[in-house]
């Protein structure tokens, strides 16, 4: 099974926006996706985001969402946001090509740095990316405030 690798579309939001729910089900977060079709379309156009897909008989079974950012410590970097294939495709090499992919985009963007999140308890996702030659620290901690609900004084 050899998939075709592309940028993504705006016609191929509604499938991205279905794999990130997927992935949010697989995280055991099922609710937890608030973003909506018209979200991605303003991100997409505004280059806010990037989305790589993987297609096999034109169906997208994997993607990769990522955006630009920078480290006051080490310059211009990619922050991988979302990576997913569906489970009935994984195994295939599909991952693997499509991780390439967003690293190979970081660099020909004159990044230094790519840096994504994992869960500690997805083993099969913290060895592919040491088998890629990933660094998983474990000594920093997430912090994050929803501003949707935050009241300023």
């Amino acid at each position: 099974m050899t998939p075709a690798l592309r940028k993504a579309t705006e016609k191929d939001l509604p499938a991205i926006h279905g794999l990130v729910k997927q992935l949010a089900d697989f995280e055991k977060m099922p609710n937890a996706v608030t973003t909506t079709l018209e979200d991605y379309s303003k991100a997409l156009i505004s280059k806010e985001i990037q989305i790589d897909v993987a297609t096999v008989n034109d169906h997208i079974v994997g993607m990769t969402l990522y955006y630009s950012t920078f480290s006051t410590w080490k310059g211009k970097m990619m922050y991988l946001e979302d990576f997913y294939v569906e489970p009935s495709h994984r195994g295939y090499g599909i991952g693997s090509a499509l991780f390439d992919l967003f690293l190979e985009t970081a660099k020909s963007q004159e990044c230094v740095l790519a840096k994504w999140q994992v869960l500690d308890w997805n083993t099969r996702a913290v060895d592919f990316y040491i088998n890629k030659g990933a660094t998983i620290e474990k000594d920093w901690w997430n912090g994050k405030i929803s501003l949707t609900s935050l009241a300023l004084s």
